[in-house]
């Protein structure tokens, strides 16, 4: 047989468990056809002496938000400001670059790092008095925009499930919380399909960099995270035009499906749903939003936010209406995926789930709650029970964990983004990012599922520590099978794909996963990125 590619002399940790580690592995045809000494003896168009590296799968983001990253990289980075001063002063610089009438968008701020102060529009107003405003939080759940803005939206209809915050004087501040940035939309939606397609090369450039080779997009089409109603289309022509590098299952914004003719149920036109494309773009679950952000103190919560006395939160889709979503979608054959933060947001949910499946059985359905931030033991059992998958952030321990921290207090922070206890109920365990929520790292998001050390260096639920190697799993083998895609990515065997990260250092080795860096990424067996490209 001659092959098109062996990659050789590495240390290849397959993922697959109980299975030694290899030196080779041969690929013809985007696929792996042989391993160790067998792909070693191989004939081949090409051979790559790997120096000893370790190899694993490619790193498998279960849960990112690659089209509102890629756009994003043209705002205003505001992730390092540490005072609203900063903040301002970051503005200001921006809009003396911009024309006047024209937009400054800035993002990543969060006012945890802001001695808990949110921006104003008066501030706004102060340093772009000539221009229209919009700073993200870094949640992608509030934002704050200047008077400009504020006077060509709608205030006496802000949708359920958000809200514009008053100040003392009964005026808006400029914060808009959870459904209440819908009201932007006339003035930024849709992105331009052509924007969205170069955004998503940028990304892609990116992930591939970080050793990343297959994503979970969390939303398109709409809801707030969606960037346009023609999302799918923009991913069809990044894929076209050779932008798409990443393989990318999306999930489709629950408020874009419908109920269809000819008896189809709830779906997309065509009756299209949950496991459409092909091994590059697939369709993947519905999502929707319960609730809020844990760090914004929207999240819907049992009990009151520390330090916040009658604030419990709020859902942002009213309770009976989430529970009829995810069983008309659950009826109609989608895989679903939910936002849920708070722990009576998970409760609810929880609930939704029982109360469709007990309709309606599906053996392998693998609903998902993402995020699933704050679980109780109780439901902890419930979730375990009905089989569903949890998408735990690790990263947010360590970049939001002091914000988290502050909002739960110590009763309830052993609660927060639980990993060990997932595993031990006998959960699947996808790991992933949000980002731009945090940085997408895979490496990073490793050890922060390892040490789960905040950025105050405070240790956040130190029973909830998983091993190197379990953490690689959850990103590598557990994502994939989150998004049924076990049978093509995830672990490196015969047949599948050959989607590899080539690191420095071996990442199962405490000591290597401190040290571990990308040095090369291969993706259906070409090497697409490679250190000091």
């Amino acid at each position: 047989m001659l092959v098109d590619a062996v990659y050789e002399n590495a240390n290849i940790w397959t993922g697959v468990s109980g299975q030694p580690r290899t030196s080779a592995l041969a690929v013809l045809n985007g696929r792996i056809v042989a391993l160790g000494e067998q792909a070693g003896e191989l004939a081949a168009r090409r051979r790559v002496d790997l120096d000893g590296a370790a190899v694993v799968p490619g790193f498998h983001d279960a849960h990112n938000h690659m089209g509102w990253f890629g756009v994003g990289l043209d705002d205003v980075p505001l992730g390092q400001c540490r005072s609203v001063d900063e903040v301002y002063a970051a503005i200001a610089e921006r809009a003396a670059r911009v024309e006047p009438g024209g937009w400054v968008v800035g993002s990543g701020y969060d006012q945890n790092r802001l001695a808990g102060e949110h921006p104003t529009r008066h501030g706004l107003d102060r340093v772009a008095p000539r221009h229209r405003v919009r700073l993200k939080h870094t949640s992608g759940h509030m934002t704050v925009v200047n008077t400009p803005v504020l006077d060509e939206l709608d205030l006496r209809a802000v949708p359920v499930g958000g809200d514009v915050v008053l100040g003392e004087d009964g005026t808006p501040t400029g914060l808009l919380r959870e459904q209440a940035q819908l009201l932007l939309r006339p003035l930024l939606y849709p992105t331009p399909v052509g924007t969205l397609v170069r955004g998503l090369g940028r990304a892609s450039r990116h992930y591939l960099a970080e050793g990343i080779t297959s994503v979970q997009e969390a939303g398109v089409g709409g809801g707030l995270v969606g960037e346009t109603p023609a999302e799918v289309a923009a991913y069809q022509r990044a894929r076209e035009e050779g932008e798409l590098g990443v393989r990318v299952t999306l999930m489709v914004a629950s408020t874009v499906l419908h109920e269809l003719d000819a008896g189809a149920g709830f779906g997309l036109d065509l009756g299209l749903r949950s496991g459409f494309g092909d091994e590059w773009l697939r369709i993947g679950p519905m999502k929707l939003f319960a609730d809020g952000s844990l760090i914004g103190r929207t999240a819907a919560m049992h009990d009151d936010y520390t330090g916040d006395p009658g604030n419990r939160g709020y859902f942002q889709t009213p309770e009976d209406e989430l529970t009829e979503t995810i069983r008309r979608a659950h009826l109609a054959g989608w895989q679903i995926a939910t936002h849920a933060i708070g722990d009576r947001a998970v409760s609810v949910v929880l609930d939704a789930y029982a109360a469709a499946l007990a309709e309606h059985p599906r053996a392998d359905h693998r609903h998902r709650i993402e995020h699933c931030a704050v679980l109780s033991p109780a439901d902890l059992t419930r979730l375990a029970e009905l089989r569903l998958i949890p998408s735990p952030q690790g990263r947010f321990v360590n970049e939001i964990g002091d914000g988290m921290r502050a909002a739960l207090g110590p009763e309830r922070e052993n609660w927060c983004y639980r990993l060990r206890s997932l595993l031990d109920a006998g959960c699947v365990l996808p790991a992933s990012s949000d980002r731009p929520v945090v940085d997408g790292a895979p490496l990073l998001g490793i050890r922060d599922m390892v040490h789960r050390r905040t950025a105050g260096g405070y240790l956040l639920g130190a029973e909830e520590r998983i091993t190197p190697e379990q953490a690689l799993r959850a990103y590598t083998a557990g994502s994939a099978y989150a998004a049924f895609r076990e049978r093509d990515v995830g672990t490196l065997e015969v047949g599948k794909l050959a989607d590899l990260a080539v690191l420095s250092d071996d990442p199962t080795d405490a000591e290597g996963l401190e040290r571990a860096r990308v040095v090369a990424t291969v993706v259906g067996g070409e090497l697409v990125y490679q250190e000091g490209m």
